[in-house]
Formats: structure tokens, C-alpha cells, sequence
């Protein structure tokens, strides 16, 4: 179990992909997903490097380590049990456990400092902010910026930072740095007499000796008395160890760091090791640096190797001096190492050759073996669905005996089934079993019982019961628990905030993991919701974008961005309740939910079960960020040749007018969003509180009368006249 995405875990999981060690699962569980390289943090500041340029994409390492990537924050370790406890997941069992968790801002030492300064580290969480206060210091004549922190990383950000303001600004900021300390502690005289002529030479302030005591609104106070004033404030004090490994029972140093042997293991628990700043060993005592983090992951990968083989470990002593290259901002760097110092672009060119080499150590992996086979790499989720054809000819074939019971059934299918029985409420009934999308086994509960539900929402019903299908591949007991457990409880929170409980279900060993709901619901008295029922001249409304087949496809081949991974996890976690009462209390003549059959395979059935045709907007079809670009590089799921008997409905120069459109309405969703036809005087008032109530709901098209015995699908660009309807902040995220 690797907890946290620092330096060194990266260096473990390229090591696990390349030698695959048989028997062992590695987990990995990180808070951010792109994880920064911190040798090129300034750079990044100084406007020198792409936020791609400088973080490593997590979701692709661990996919090529054949590693699971578990989406969290750890908050706590339970070592009698053997578990990391989790922000927003069930405790995830472990054997051995390697933590690299980074350092934590110590801000609560300081009145003031965590609500009126931007800290640091997390450096994930840094590139966010420091994007926002570019954005607010493109509106500015003048800023006033203010760094706390008078070490490497202090002073190599205070220069940056002004490199970059300088080129945003009418004048030139005003950068300030204050420290307890001299400049540059750690570094000979040579060094800090460096920057203090570079200082001098740009106009940045350094207020040396005085530590800051509390900061307010706008000003930080010095021990003192000193008051430096700021627009902003950033924070690069030295930082200490998470606050929750106190409650570990592990040695600690004095600052919260876990105290490890020559061997990169705790002193106090075998299964337990730690590397890179989270990590102190007090016989080899070394600074907080990112060159000894990336050093730290070769013998930590080794020893976890051997751990788990019952070999004995090795020792891993760091090395006692490192050269340090501290950038200038402006493509030049000093170098600093024991009593020696330089200075010149030579010396970035240096450090940009040895940040960039090690970058591409991890982003740039070996590529996927050719398979000729197109069946080696089939989707999972409902992607994984029969096609529509073969399904609608076995069950022509099947020839099923209907009951008085079923209102709604093979005869006139739909979402969901209509069941009615004497003095009693209709009952909607419906099933839904795939096998595992993402391999966190906890939120793939999640989203197996939010596409469950969907087909209910489809009808206007609320969900009552589920029973529960799981399978899992053959395991030990205590894995084969661990998993089942975190499936069923990531369904069952997903049930239970709807309104529905688990009653049941059934389990059994398969080739690997797939979970499904058959979910029992009622009807809402008069707002029924069929397929059938569009008339022309509705409009027809898509509460969600598409795209999560293709970005869930190009993930198993590593060629989506984590962030394209990410914006398909949280469309398909999205409840459709909401949006089924919104559409219902607006008229809505006909509604379905877009799953496996894709946004034209659902039309269609809509538009057959209503003898009508459709004209849609391309540009107003929404699509998650990347999925166009991905299917535009040729990437479909393996569910697109499926889906391909849909395109007969729209006509061959439409689809050769944009190749990558055309596939994303075939494209395979996974709790997708409901399409539902809406009258045309009430579809403003819908979609702005569909936008209300958080989703990216759009206006695609209008239900035109027939034109011939199979239904039609019109594309056309720019017909749709604009509704005044503001996408709010959360429908956008």
C-alpha cells in the first residue's frame, strides 16, 4: 500500500511496472492525481514550464504498474488492524504500507496565517492558487507580494514570482521576503551573498532575523514590531509531519516526521516504511530537499521488493551532500554545494537537463504491446453492453409469455418494468450488472448503483429496494472481504441517499470484479415518464455531457489526462434525481437516461416509440473536456462497433462533416444523463434551474414530424437560437 504520490512512490510504481513481482497488488492512494515534480515548482512559477510540463499523471503510472489508484486523502493509520483510514473511503486494508505523504504547512503556529496566506506545500494544491492570483494580477497596476520562508525554496520562489509579475504588471511588484533566519541558512556565504546582490539588483526586499508573529488582513506583523504590508502572502516556512501520525503510536522526531532505520523502515513496525520528506532517519540526518525524496525511491522500491519476498533488506544510507541548483527566474541558476557556488545560464541549462530527464523517466513509459486481437482490451461499465441489434433479435426470438401483472414490459419496453397488482401502487422494477470501469472497488460501487437507479429516475419513479449481483475474481479471504465490503458499501450509500435499502443479493467468484442492482421502485402519482410521448416541436434536453465511454477507453490504452479521468468520474457520480423531478415538474412528454447504447441509440428508441424525427445542433451537443480530442485521435470504446447501426439515421455527409461528433453520439455512457423532450415554452425555466440545481444540462435539438417509416436524425450547426440561461460555478465544475 503506497500512501501519497510524492517522489519516491513514483520511482516505486515505473519499478513495479517494469518487473511485475507475481502475488503482490499495489495500491496506491493519493490525494492529487497529477503530483509536481518540485525541482521544477519554479519554473512553473517563473513561466517557464506548462502545469503538464512539471506534474506527473498518477492515473497513467499506476495504470502502467498495473497498480490500483485510489482517489483520497489518508487521515489516519489503525497498525492493530492494519488499515489506512481515509478521508472519503471505508478503512482499505494493507500487509505492507509505505507512506511518502510529503510535508504539512505548519499554519496554526501563527495567528492569522492560514486564512490570510497561500502556503506552499501541498505544491499540488499550490498551482491552483497561484493561477488564481495571476488572474487577479492581470487587473492590477501594482501588487505587493510578501513571502514568509528564507530558505532555498523561499528565495528561489521570491525571484521567480517577480520574474513573472514583472511580465503581468504596468510597474514592477513589490516582493517582499521575511525570515527568522539569515538568507539561505543551509548554503555557504558565497551563496547568500549571491542573492542578496540579486535581491539588491531587482528591487526585492529581505527582512532577515525577525520572524513573523501574526498575520492579518493585508499585513504581516514581526516579532519586532515590523509591519509588512501585502496584497499577497505566500508561505514556504518549513513545514512538519501530518497531523494524524501523532495518533499512529509511531516514533516521530520533534516536528512530526516518522523516524525510519538505514533500511527506510519504522524502528517500531515491520510493515511499516516511509520515504522522502515525511521520512527522518536520525542516524543520517538530512534537509527536507527533493533531491533526497527522488534518491529515497530506488532502495525504497528495492526493500518493498524484498519485504515482500522475505529477503533481507538493504541498507539505504543518503548520500551526505548534494549539488544544489537554485534558479534565478530568468533562465539562470546558482549552484551551491559544500563551500562552492557558481552562476549563469549554463547552470540552468544543467538543472532544465536533469529536471526534464527525470520527468520523463515517468511520463514518458513504454507503450502498450500491439495486440491484433480487438478483443484483449474490452470496456468495462456500460460500455461492456451487448449491442442493440443482437439484443433486439434474441428477444424477438425469446418469444416471452406476458402476465396481467405487467403494465409495461417486453411488449412496449422501457426503462424500466410497470408492474401493477390488484389494491396495491404500480411498482417500476429494472436491473443493471457490468463488470468493474475503474479499480477502486468502492467507487466503482458508486457508480454501478448510480447507473442502477438511472432507469428508474428515466420513468419519474423513486427508488425503494435493490438486490445486490457481485462477482470477484479468487482471492484470500481477507482481500476477497475487503473487496466485496468496499463495493457494497459504495453502493449502499449511493442507495440509501436515495431513498432505497439493500434487501439482498448474491455473490459468486468470476474472472474478475462486476457489480449490478435490480432495483424496485414506485411511481410519483400522474408524472409518469415513457420513451414514447415526444410531439413535434418539443425540445429535447441532455442533462449531462458525454464522453465518459471514450476517456474510460483511452484510460486502459494510458492516453487520457488524469483531468479528462477525473471530470468522467464526477459526471458519472452525479444522481439523476434531481434532474428526473425537474423534468417532470416541467411538462416533460417523454424521458429516458443515455447509457450504454449511446446519446443516438436512446434517441432513437425515444423517436420510434413516438413516430417522429429529430433535428439536432451539434454545437450545442455538451461533451466532457477531452473526449472530442480523443475520439478525434481515433480512440472509440469497444462498444462503438455496437453502436455503429444507429448512424443509419443520419446521412453520410453529416457524419463525414465532423467524424469525431458523429462518434461521440454513439459513444457508450456509463450513468449518463437523461434525454427527455420538454414543450418549447417551458425549456428556459427547465434548463436554468437543471443549471440551479448543479448540472451541465443543455438544449440540443427539437422533435420534428416524420419523414419516412424509420426515424431521422438531422444535424444541423448554429439552427438553435441562444437561451438566456447562465451556467452557474457548479454546473460548470
Amino acid at each position: 500500500m503506497l500512501v501519497g504520490g510524492g517522489h519516491a512512490h513514483v520511482h516505486v510504481l515505473k519499478s513495479f511496472g517494469m518487473w511485475q513481482m507475481p502475488g503482490a497488488r499495489v495500491t496506491l492512494i493519493a490525494r492529487d492525481v497529477e503530483t509536481p515534480y518540485s525541482g521544477m515548482l519554479p519554473g512553473y512559477v517563473a513561466g517557464h514550464y506548462r502545469f503538464d510540463e512539471c506534474h506527473i499523471d498518477l492515473r497513467r503510472l499506476a495504470r502502467f504498474a498495473g497498480a490500483r489508484l485510489i482517489h483520497d486523502e489518508a487521515v489516519g493509520l489503525d497498525r492493530d488492524q492494519r488499515r489506512i483510514l481515509c478521508r472519503g473511503h471505508p478503512p482499505i486494508r494493507y500487509d505492507i504500507v509505505s507512506l511518502d505523504i510529503g510535508s504539512t504547512p505548519r499554519l496554526n503556529d501563527i495567528p492569522g496565517a492560514a486564512e490570510h496566506t497561500i502556503p506552499v506545500k501541498p505544491i499540488a494544491h499550490f498551482a491552483e492558487r497561484w493561477e488564481a492570483l495571476l488572474d487577479r494580477a492581470r487587473d492590477l497596476q501594482h501588487l505587493r507580494l510578501a513571502i514568509v520562508g528564507g530558505g532555498a525554496g523561499g528565495v528561489e520562489l521570491a525571484v521567480s514570482a517577480h520574474h513573472r509579475l514583472s511580465g503581468l504588471l504596468a510597474a514592477p511588484p513589490e516582493v517582499t521576503l521575511v525570515t527568522r533566519e539569515e538568507l539561505l541558512p543551509s548554503h555557504n556565504d558565497a551563496v547568500r551573498r549571491r542573492f542578496e546582490h540579486l535581491f539588491a539588483e531587482r528591487g526585492i526586499r529581505a527582512v532577515t532575523q525577525n520572524a513573523v508573529v501574526r498575520v492579518e488582513p493585508g499585513r504581516l506583523v514581526a516579532a519586532n514590531g515590523t509591519a509588512i504590508e501585502f496584497d499577497e502572502a505566500l508561505w514556504v516556512t518549513e513545514a512538519a509531519g501530518a497531523p494524524w501520525l501523532a495518533e499512529t503510536g509511531l516514533p516521530l522526531d520533534e516536528r512530526g516526521f516518522v523516524l525510519v532505520d538505514e533500511t527506510l523502515r519504522s524502528p517500531a513496525d515491520a510493515a511499516v516504511f516511509a520515504a522522502g520528506d515525511i521520512a527522518t532517519m536520525p542516524a543520517h540526518p538530512r534537509e527536507k530537499a527533493g533531491v533526497y525524496a527522488v534518491r529515497a525511491g530506488p532502495p525504497l522500491a528495492d526493500n518493498l521488493r524484498r519485504v515482500l519476498a522475505g529477503r533481507h533488506l538493504r541498507r539505504a544510507v543518503p548520500q551526505r551532500r548534494a549539488l544544489a541548483l537554485i534558479g534565478t527566474g530568468d533562465r539562470r541558476a546558482v549552484a551551491s554545494r559544500g563551500r562552492h557556488e557558481a552562476y549563469g545560464a549554463p547552470l540552468w541549462w544543467l538543472k532544465e537537463w536533469i529536471d526534464r530527464r527525470w520527468m520523463r523517466r515517468y511520463t514518458e513509459l513504454p507503450a502498450m504491446a500491439a495486440d491484433d486481437d480487438p478483443e484483449a482490451m474490452r470496456c468495462g461499465g456500460c460500455a461492456a453492453k451487448v449491442p442493440a441489434d443482437v439484443l433486439g433479435r434474441v428477444m424477438a426470438r425469446l418469444d416471452a409469455k406476458a402476465s396481467d401483472a405487467v403494465a409495461i414490459g417486453l411488449g412496449s419496453p422501457d426503462d424500466a418494468a410497470l408492474l401493477q397488482f390488484p389494491g396495491a401502487p404500480p411498482l417500476l422494477q429494472t436491473v443493471d450488472f457490468f463488470r468493474a470501469l475503474v479499480d477502486d472497488p468502492y467507487l466503482f460501487g458508486r457508480i454501478a448503483a448510480t447507473h442502477a437507479l438511472g432507469d428508474i429516475y428515466a420513468m419519474g419513479g423513486v427508488p425503494e429496494t435493490a438486490l445486490a449481483v457481485a462477482t470477484l475474481p479468487p482471492a484470500r479471504p481477507p482481500i476477497v472481504e475487503h473487496d466485496l465490503f468496499h463495493m457494497l458499501k459504495g453502493g449502499t450509500e449511493v442507495l440509501e441517499a436515495a431513498g432505497a435499502v439493500l434487501v439482498g443479493g448474491h455473490s459468486a467468484e468470476g474472472a474478475e470484479l462486476a457489480l449490478g442492482f435490480a432495483v424496485t421502485g414506485r411511481t410519483r402519482p400522474g408524472r409518469l415518464m415513457r420513451k414514447g410521448g415526444l410531439r413535434p416541436g418539443d425540445r429535447l434536453l441532455l442533462t449531462k455531457p458525454l464522453g465518459t465511454g471514450v476517456i474510460l477507453a483511452a484510460e486502459m490504452r494510458r492516453l487520457a489526462p488524469a483531468r479528462a479521468v477525473e471530470a468522467a468520474i464526477a459526471t458519472m457520480l452525479q444522481s439523476a434525481a434531481d434532474a428526473s423531478a425537474c423534468l417532470a415538474a416541467h411538462g416533460a412528454t417523454a424521458c429516458t437516461d443515455v447509457t450504454g447504447f449511446g446519446l443516438l441509440g436512446h434517441l432513437l428508441e425515444m423517436l420510434s416509440a413516438s413516430g417522429a424525427d429529430a433535428r439536432l445542433d451539434p454545437e450545442r451537443i455538451p461533451a466532457i473536456d477531452g473526449a472530442l480530442s480523443l475520439l478525434g485521435s481515433g480512440v472509440t470504446s469497444s462498444m462503438h462497433q455496437g453502436n455503429l447501426a444507429a448512424m443509419t439515421a443520419l446521412s453520410s455527409e453529416e457524419i463525414a462533416r465532423d467524424p469525431a461528433l458523429a462518434a461521440l453520439l454513439i459513444d457508450p455512457q456509463t450513468a449518463g444523463g437523461l434525454l427527455a423532450g420538454v414543450p418549447a415554452k417551458r425549456v428556459a425555466l427547465c434548463l436554468a434551474e437543471l443549471h440551479r440545481l448543479g448540472y451541465r444540462a443543455a438544449e440540443i435539438g427539437i422533435v420534428i414530424s416524420a419523414s419516412s417509416e424509420r426515424p431521422r436524425v438531422f444535424l444541423e450547426a448554429g439552427w438553435m437560437p441562444a437561451l438566456d440561461v447562465p451556467v452557474p460555478a457548479a454546473a460548470e465544475a
